[in-house]
């Protein structure tokens, strides 16, 4: 387990110990549920680590999670520009940690008020609350936007704004069921197909033309 990750659940493991206590010292066999309800905390917020592949122009998936859409959609917040995007369904059982796409500066991050619709809602990316992300290296600049769901309702930020980061490293993570999205040029070459498994920070799901960006 990796402490700062695991720092997120303390208030989640703590009832759940308080609750686990209580119902062994009603009935000791109650205490089966709240012990299954623990280790299953543990394992979601399990953050192993990874080790990104190599090449400069490579983009990788920012989150755990199923490829649900691959649409082209005007950015509005960062780039103000018409952007690839590739949304990524994560469940309770995905790796919940969110990862930088390319290596580079953090130029943006603003968290947004909203509803909390589940995350395969087809207005979810629109109303649900959410936190927004831009990084830039060089020429190139990369979104990132974390969604919450009906169960999600937690972003965590990590980094901040004018923080170097690897492509690959943690920025922060997500609470149980959500949507992460990619914004990316339209030069960008996708390389998933909409129901691909990916992963956070080892699944290329796009590559920029040569020298687009820099380690």
């Amino acid at each position: 387990m990796r402490f700062q990750t695991l720092w997120e659940a303390r208030w989640i493991l703590f009832i759940e110990v308080l609750v686990t206590v209580g119902l062994y010292l009603l009935t000791p066999w109650l205490m089966v549920p709240g012990l299954l309800l623990i280790l299953f905390t543990f394992y979601f917020f399990r953050d192993p680590e990874r080790v990104p592949p190599g090449g400069e122009e490579v983009i990788l998936a920012a989150a755990d999670g199923v490829v649900s859409d691959i649409t082209e959609i005007e950015e509005v917040q960062i780039t103000h520009s018409r952007m690839k995007r590739v949304g990524i369904f994560l469940s309770v059982f995905d790796v919940h940690t969110n990862r930088a796409p390319i290596a580079g500066e953090v130029i943006y991050s603003e968290h947004y008020v909203g509803q909390f619709l589940d995350a395969r809602h087809k207005d979810a990316t629109r109303l649900n609350e959410y936190r927004m992300w831009g990084f830039r290296n060089g020429a190139t600049t990369i979104a990132v936007r974390q969604i919450t769901g009906a169960i999600a309702r937690r972003i965590v930020a990590w980094s901040k704004v004018g923080d170097t980061v690897g492509r690959g490293e943690r920025f922060g993570m997500i609470r149980f069921g959500s949507r992460t999205e990619i914004y990316m040029p339209l030069e960008a070459e996708i390389t998933v197909q909409v129901g691909e498994r990916v992963q956070g920070g080892l699944s290329v799901i796009a590559r920029l033309p040569a020298r687009e960006v820099v380690e």
